[in-house]
């Protein structure tokens, strides 16, 4: 999973903690693995670095969202924006 920005809900117990990793700087994205009961999730630099990394327990880990940015595709800015117009 990409993207650039993602939420994980744990259970803590008696209560639940939300975390959140954000892709900080243009280029960067925010990839997810599940591995071994271990949930990671990463920032990565545009060529595979991990910038840094977070690791919860598969078992605790209750919802794991992930928000891409939205994007302005050239079709659909309006013609106010538009510098020929």
């Amino acid at each position: 999973m990409k993207g650039d920005r993602v939420e994980i809900v744990v259970d803590a117990g008696d209560t639940t903690r939300t975390y959140e990793v954000v892709a900080t700087r243009a280029g960067r994205r925010v990839e997810t693995a599940v591995r071994r009961g271990v949930v990671e999730v990463s920032e990565v630099t545009r060529s595979g670095t991990a910038v840094r990394t977070a690791r919860f327990m598969a078992t605790r880990v209750l919802a794991l969202v992930e928000q891409p940015v939205p994007r302005q595709d050239a079709s659909e800015r309006s013609l106010r924006d538009d510098p020929k117009a």
